[in-house]
């Protein structure tokens, strides 16, 4: 199933009830059409903190058609399920970037490094690598910031 036709079939149902699970909310929803799944995130996937919470207070149901994901919005927006009333919408997809190098630095990368990065003596680094060894204290060009700062260090 292709991720757009999916989303179109996909609502979004927040402010769900503490005592709101999987299975009331497919008996609730599946009066207006065939729910091919429900979900609802827990609260927290970490063992070692323990909440009161069973889940986030919201869930997602997916039907088989749009039109039956469509009348469940019509029909359940802002009417009450267990004393809260709900929310639902279509679910849209999260907005997470993908990053296909994964979590490295983008100057880790052989392209970027070779496009983007100079040899020390063209960057001009090795004259202020000099300058501070030889602890020369001339007076520096304006704007010249780099040279005010190694001065100052050195």
């Amino acid at each position: 199933m292709e991720e757009g036709t999916r989303t179109k079939k996909t609502i979004f149902v927040g402010n769900i009830a503490d005592d709101v699970d999987e299975a009331v909310l497919l008996e609730t929803f599946s009066t207006f059409g065939d729910v091919i799944e429900v979900q609802i995130p827990p609260a927290s996937t970490d063992p070692n903190r323990q909440t009161e919470e069973k889940h986030k207070g919201y869930g997602f149901v997916t039907f088989s058609s749009p039109a039956d994901a469509q009348d469940a919005i019509d029909n359940m927006d802002l009417n009450e399920l267990r004393g809260k009333v709900l929310r639902v919408n279509l679910a849209r997809p999260t907005k997470i970037p993908l990053q296909p190098q994964g979590n490295k630095a983008i100057w880790e990368s052989e392209e970027w490094l070779q496009r983007y990065a100079k040899p020390l003596a063209q960057s001009g680094g090795a004259a202020l690598r000099a300058k501070v060894r030889e602890g020369s204290h001339s007076t520096p060009e304006p704007g010249d910031s780099e040279d005010q700062d190694a001065q100052m260090a050195g």
